[in-house]
């Protein structure tokens, strides 16, 4: 069985390093396909070249639009057209770490009657399965978003608070959203969403089949329609995948993304950075991969992680005493 992960990357380039080697050394076998937005930092190839099964293509970086998803995309359409061998796809980034064996984890996988793991639920329905709530959905997913271009600063966040707020609530034809820079929706006459073809959301991050993978490829070149729709919405990295391969009906999907992240304290989208402080409470976890990291302030962390992962924990624990 052989396992494919894709990482997609702008920042921190030693980290990135540091994942791939970590990848390559607890599981020789898997390939890396690197998806890296060139605008965000350099990245050494001829480093990458002393990797087997390493491969890099330009990918596309940002958050709200549908970069991510394109990025994703093209990624796919890379893998299949060079008849790259696997047999499940992790997404994860360059921020993201494996906190299990890899071969435990390809184990899992290779014993597992599920085509894939991903977070998915109804995000425009009204039941208590939906934590986002139907009114968080209609928002980012039945209006179509014009962007002004980057980021608001803090104070230009400020500013537009209290005039957003009040267009958001006083009437339903137009939304304000100033999370990945200034956005405007205007409510749509006509969605692709009905009874038979619901709108699925839940995170970015899943672990597919090579079957769910070839599927979403096909069904994106059947249906540009879709894509096209979700280009306009707002958060779409956090739908279209879970609403493709869900209305499906063919998979067996388990609803765990088997990713451990913590939320606690933040807000627009950004995970709390981990330490060596969670590192408890990330072997606790039945995850996969956690995330997010950031080796300029904490990479002990990563070093307790390595030590778990590549299964020196005994020889760690000598030196320290």
């Amino acid at each position: 069985m052989k396992v494919l992960y894709l990482i997609q990357t702008h920042k921190n380039p030693d980290q990135i390093y540091r994942l791939i080697q970590t990848i390559k050394k607890s599981s020789p076998s898997s390939q890396i396909l690197i998806s890296h937005d060139f605008k965000g930092c350099s990245l050494d190839t001829k480093t990458l070249g002393n990797f087997q099964d390493v491969h890099i293509i330009r990918g596309f970086g940002g958050r709200g639009d549908f970069s991510i998803i394109q990025g994703y995309l093209n990624a796919v359409e890379w893998i299949l057209s060079n008849n790259i061998k696997f047999d499940w796809l992790f997404n994860i980034t360059g921020q993201d770490y494996p906190i299990q064996p890899l071969p435990q984890i390809e184990k899992f996988l290779a014993d597992t009657k599920y085509d894939g793991f991903l977070e998915y639920f109804d995000v425009l329905s009204e039941s208590e399965q939906n934590p986002w709530g139907s009114r968080e959905g209609s928002d980012r997913y039945l209006y179509q978003y014009w962007r002004s271009g980057g980021y608001l600063s803090l104070w230009q966040r400020a500013l537009v608070k209290i005039p957003r707020t009040v267009i958001n609530n006083v009437q339903p034809l137009v939304r304000l959203n100033s999370s990945y820079g200034m956005m405007v929706g205007v409510r749509t006459a006509s969605s692709p969403f009905n009874e038979k073809f619901a709108c699925y959301a839940g995170s970015y991050f899943k672990t597919l089949s090579r079957k769910c993978v070839e599927y979403l490829h096909d069904f994106c070149h059947k249906n540009p329609d879709l894509i096209n729709y979700y280009e306009r919405t707002c958060i779409p990295d956090e739908s279209f995948i879970q609403t493709v391969l869900v209305n499906s009906g063919l998979f067996n999907l388990c609803n765990d993304h088997k990713r451990y992240i913590d939320w606690t304290g933040t807000r627009h989208g950004h995970p709390r950075l981990l330490t060596s402080q969670d590192y408890p409470a990330i072997i606790k976890s039945n995850a996969h991969f956690a995330r997010k990291f950031d080796i300029t302030q904490d990479s002990k962390i990563l070093d307790m992680l390595d030590a778990r992962v590549l299964q020196q924990e005994k020889e760690l624990s000598l030196q320290i005493n």
